[in-house]
């Protein structure tokens, strides 16, 4: 039995919603600023093959995240610096594969692995390629002050980019281990002054992960034209994201402390995505007392 198992009658591997859903037209840039112009929060999470990716589309997200975590929670890697841009184009692959079979609609955006952009504006531009061919919308790669210049030549070649700040996985070394970032005045100017350059570098959207709540919101006051994203970053930002296999309550390490198992009060992995998205739009999820660091 898969994760999509049918109800009597339904052939097989068709993926009905959790719930019933008013037809919607495919996400895109504009719908996403209407979405917040709206007040209306941006649900995001991450999948690596077509059939999750189909489920979390029926369930209602509006944008799937093909993560470089896969090689942590796929792969078994300690971390996300072994990921390969090949392995990151054949999941995005997989996952555009399924939603086109199930007729979804998700947004879809694809991390740049580590190695893949450092070098140069023409690195990435290449890297972004493969990644746009294999089906995505948007690439994401981490990190402010030297990326705001590669955000700009690939936003200007027509390639929409989502930025990540805060916690950056591929950097984790660097930063001295999954530490909260920002919450002194010299990081948080740090992290705001970034986010800026990056937003008039074109990003079109913000990751902010382990980000203090206050910081993060007000962060995504003051990017009106990039829609901030959060994972352990508070309730105010202009949507939420986490990894499918933790908010399933699947994980081979430690569970972060912001992260809400939606599997144990349902029955089914459809229904947690979908109790996912209920929780996010209606402001239950995250809770900010969890986010105060």
């Amino acid at each position: 039995m898969t994760a999509d198992s049918t109800a009597p009658g339904t052939p097989y591997g068709t993926i009905p919603p959790a719930s019933p859903l008013p037809q919607r037209k495919p996400i895109s840039l504009p719908r996403l600023a209407q979405m917040r112009s709206a007040g209306e929060k941006i649900t995001m999470l991450t999948a690596y093959d077509a059939t999750f990716a189909a489920v979390a589309d029926a369930a209602g997200v509006e944008t799937i995240l093909v993560g470089d975590s896969l090689g942590m929670v796929c792969q078994g890697l300690p971390s996300t610096v072994g990921v390969s841009l090949e392995t990151m184009a054949y999941h995005t692959a997989s996952v555009t594969r399924g939603l086109r079979r199930a007729q979804g609609t998700a947004w879809v955006v694809a991390d740049l692995p580590y190695g893949s952009y450092q070098e140069s504006s023409e690195q990435a531009m290449r890297s972004a390629t493969a990644l746009m061919q294999a089906g995505a919308h948007m690439v994401k790669l981490e990190g402010g002050g030297w990326t705001a210049p590669i955000v700009r030549f690939l936003v200007e070649r027509g390639i929409p980019v989502c930025a990540h700040l805060g916690l950056t996985p591929q950097t984790v070394h660097a930063l001295g281990g999954y530490r909260v970032q920002g919450r002194d005045d010299e990081g948080a100017a740090q992290l705001r002054r970034h986010a800026l350059e990056l937003q008039d570098a074109g990003a079109a959207m913000l990751v902010l992960e382990m980000v203090p709540a206050a910081l993060s919101a007000s962060l995504t006051q003051a990017l009106p034209h990039c829609h901030t994203i959060g994972i352990g970053a508070g309730n105010g930002t202009a949507g939420q994201v986490l990894v499918l296999h933790d908010m399933l309550g699947m994980n081979l390490g430690k569970m972060p402390k912001f992260v809400r198992n939606f599997m144990q009060d349902t029955g089914s992995i459809r229904e947690a995505m979908a109790a996912y998205v209920r929780a996010v739009k209606d402001g239950s999820f995250p809770d900010n007392a969890l986010h105060a660091w």
